[in-house]
């Protein structure tokens, strides 16, 4: 039997409008009261009706996290996270994804379907601070893209973390880092920011820019990396550490180099970027970049719930998230 805020007012011998009170954390209720109605709400097991509460609100109580590929473990890792934040306020997530094209991420962006999402968290990688002007729907963007400045966005910092896993392979004794992930289209802004840190920690240790060694991908998948460690090595370039710029880019490149004779990391030291469960479990475990998913999960859902609770017209704000360098059999 599913009790109503009636049957707890009743237990309580207080009003409804006192249980209503107390359900939905109005401050101006006497101790000694919150404590019958929460004491009755215990033994009758009574759970508020989400759905006429949300209807009364003009809420689905559903919010939607768009990514660009579900099959990326660190989308899903980031989604599951996502997920235990949004129960904390009782909504319910829509999972979609965008195959990073334009005219997608214009639809998810949109609200995905009439009146079907309250919110938003996207992670975009084709659309312009343009195809953004004029939406409505509360929005908190993830990722690289730095340059909407028209919602609230969440990241981490690309070019630092980059740096620093650049340098910890550098002062493993490396002179020949190779960079693996660079990509020059709009889409690429995200590597970009790895390059640049990579880049930037060259110039600190005074090794010179060898562009043979920056591998460019056309995505950042498993199969990626290892074509792009098997192209380094019939190139003759010869890196004696890789650094890649996704944990599934280095599980490959550990493969190619398997296939090579080539032993990780007494011949070659290998790192990879977002710490995904696989790399704990390879052979040998992978060297990362660890971004706080769950820190990044909650900021993006907090941040949401403020726009929904009335925040709607305060400036975009920009959130960085921490991350650490987790240093495994790959490179030391």
């Amino acid at each position: 039997m599913r009790h109503r805020l009636k049957d707890v007012a009743e237990r309580a011998g207080v009003s409804v409008k006192t249980v209503s009170n107390v359900v939905n954390g109005y401050q101006h209720v006497r101790p000694d009261t919150r404590a019958r109605v929460e004491a009755a709400i215990a033994e009758l097991r009574y759970r508020p009706n989400l759905s006429a509460r949300n209807l009364r609100k003009g809420r689905t109580g559903v919010i939607a996290l768009a990514v660009p590929e579900l099959d990326v473990p660190y989308f899903a890792e980031l989604a599951r996270h996502v997920v235990a934040a949004a129960a904390d306020h009782g909504w319910t997530v829509l999972i979609d994804q965008t195959g990073g094209g334009r005219e997608r991420e214009k639809v998810a962006a949109a609200g995905i379907g009439d009146h079907m999402i309250d919110g938003l968290i996207f992670s975009p990688l084709s659309l312009s601070a343009d195809d953004l002007v004029g939406l409505e729907l509360p929005m908190v963007l993830l990722g690289e893209r730095t340059d909407h400045g028209r919602a609230d966005h969440v990241m981490i910092d690309n070019v630092t973390a980059a740096r620093e896993m650049t340098a910890h392979l550098i002062g493993t004794g490396r002179r020949r880092v190779a960079a693996v992930g660079a990509q020059h289209t709009p889409e690429g802004a995200g590597a970009r920011l790895r390059l640049a840190g990579y880049t930037a920690a060259l110039a600190d240790a005074g090794i010179g820019y060898d562009e043979r060694l920056v591998a460019a991908t056309p995505a950042w998948h498993r199969a990626d990396g290892a074509a792009a460690l098997r192209h380094l090595l019939a190139s003759g370039a010869r890196p004696d550490a890789v650094f890649c710029f996704s944990d599934t880019l280095a599980l490959g490149a550990l493969r190619a180099l398997h296939e090579a004779g080539l032993r990780v990391p007494a011949d070659v030291a290998v790192a990879g970027f977002d710490d995904i469960e696989d790399g704990r479990f390879s052979v040998p475990t992978l060297t990362t970049v660890s971004p706080d998913k769950e820190r990044i999960a909650r900021l993006a859902v907090d941040l949401l719930a403020g726009r929904l609770a009335g925040e709607r017209d305060a400036p975009a704000r920009e959130v960085t998230a921490p991350h650490r360098l987790a240093f495994r059999e790959s490179t030391t």
